[in-house]
C-alpha cells in the first residue's frame, strides 16, 4: 500500500512538473490569439484586394467616355467630364464624392441624358475603389503588426 502512495505521489509530482507555467501558458494562448488575427486579417486582404481586382476593368471601360481636368494651381481634386448633347457637361469628382450637371452653363439636379447614367455608375465605382483602397491600407498596417508581434514572440 504504501508503495502505491509513493508512486501516486511521484506521479502527481511528475505531472506538475510537466504543467506549464501560468507565464508560458499566457504566452502560449497570445501566440495562438495572435497567429489566428493573422489569418483573418490576411484572409480579409485577400477578400478586398479581390474586390478591388474585379472593380478596375470597370473602372476602366467607363474612364474612356470621360476626359480628365485639373487644375493644379487650384484644385485638390480633379474631374471626370463629359459633355453630352444639347450642352450638358457631366462632372464626376476623381475621388467618387460629387456628380454635377451642367446645362449650358448653369447647374442642374438631374438629366435624362443615358451618359447621365453611365456618370453616376462611374461615380460609383471610384468611390468604392476609394474605399477597397482604404480598406487595404488599414488590414495590410494590421497585417504588418500580428507579423511583427508573432517574430517578437
Amino acid at each position: 500500500m504504501k508503495k502505491l502512495l509513493i508512486i501516486c505521489v511521484c506521479a502527481l509530482a511528475c505531472v506538475a512538473c510537466n504543467r506549464p507555467s501560468k507565464a508560458e501558458q499566457y504566452k502560449a494562448d497570445k501566440h495562438l490569439r495572435d497567429s489566428v488575427a493573422l489569418i483573418d486579417q490576411q484572409r480579409t486582404l485577400t477578400y478586398f484586394q479581390a474586390q478591388l481586382d474585379s472593380l478596375l476593368p470597370v473602372s476602366d471601360s467607363l474612364l474612356h467616355f470621360f476626359k480628365y481636368e485639373r487644375n493644379e494651381k487650384y484644385q485638390d481634386h480633379g474631374n471626370y467630364v463629359l459633355n453630352g448633347k444639347n450642352g450638358l457637361r457631366i462632372l464626376v469628382r476623381d475621388d467618387g464624392k460629387e456628380l454635377l450637371l451642367y446645362q449650358n452653363g448653369k447647374r442642374i439636379e438631374h438629366s435624362d441624358d443615358p451618359k447621365t447614367e453611365t456618370a453616376r455608375h462611374l461615380q460609383i465605382v471610384i468611390s468604392d475603389i476609394k474605399e477597397l483602397e482604404k480598406r487595404i491600407a488599414r488590414t495590410s498596417l494590421e497585417v504588418q503588426k500580428y507579423q511583427k508581434r508573432l517574430q517578437k514572440q
